[in-house]
């Protein structure tokens, strides 16, 4: 186990990751990022193994930085790694043949995502792209395999985050074809709010847009009707809702 881990540490190497980055102002919060230790140790799927692994997985994992704005995988891509957030938002999206982009899932600081093609070896099924600019920690399949092997209880949690995030694509395939735009944009910013500090949401008119699935123009009429109702308040870039329980009556009627 040791010698894997030795392996692993000499593989190690930070670096940029990225398609066409360039420099850029920002004007996302700036936060103090997440060890490797504080990820292993916190998150549901590695916690309960104990320091060894974690050591194990700090030693394999090689730290990344990327861009706002950057891709940091497209669908079709090999799924050769794993992928957790140190610090920043990493969205998935998918592009259609038309140009319009569908955002599924927003993962945030503590969160991992590209499981599904690291289990199978196959393709990526969506792109994956910085929201703000962020710091990852990436593990190569052939170090991820062999300890899912040894350690069956956490193939079991493994299991329980992808069954997790297919009840959520299922409940966003019902909002779509059941729910009005009003309804859905209510249930996309408490969904947001509930992991945002203070229910202060970092987030553009224009991606709600994507994840919502409804034009910029009609996110911001709702939102002005909304602000005037003192359920939420406005500014650049920053949605704060404070009235959730009216905003959830909309949804219930």
């Amino acid at each position: 186990m040791l010698a894997a881990g030795n392996m692993c540490a000499a593989r190690k190497a930070s670096h940029s990751v990225g398609r066409n980055r360039v420099p850029r102002q920002t004007d996302q919060p700036i936060t103090v990022p997440s060890s490797p230790a504080t990820i292993f140790a916190n998150h549901f799927l590695f916690r309960e193994l104990g320091p060894e692994i974690h050591e194990r997985l700090r030693s394999c994992a090689k730290p990344r930085t990327v861009a706002r704005g950057v891709t940091i995988f497209q669908k079709g891509d090999p799924g050769t790694s794993l992928f957790a957030v140190c610090s920043g938002t990493v969205q998935m999206t998918a592009l259609s043949t038309s140009g319009k982009n569908a955002v599924f899932n927003l993962i945030r600081e503590g969160e991992i995502f590209g499981e599904i093609a690291l289990l199978d070896g196959k393709p990526r099924t969506a792109d994956a792209v910085a929201f703000t600019d962020c710091t990852l920690l990436v593990i190569e399949r052939r170090d991820f395999i062999p300890l899912l092997r040894s350690h069956p209880d956490m193939a079991i949690k493994l299991l329980e985050l992808l069954c997790s995030r297919l009840r959520k694509t299922s409940e966003q395939v019902e909002d779509l074809l059941f729910l009005d735009l009003r309804s859905r944009l209510v249930k996309t910013l408490l969904r947001l709010s509930q992991t945002a500090p203070n229910a202060e949401i970092t987030i553009s008119q224009d991606d709600l847009s994507h994840i919502v699935g409804m034009s910029r123009e009609m996110i911001n009429k709702q939102l002005q009707v909304w602000a005037k109702d003192q359920w939420i308040s406005l500014a650049r870039k920053r949605i704060t809702v404070l009235q959730p329980d009216a905003l959830a009556r909309i949804v219930a009627d």
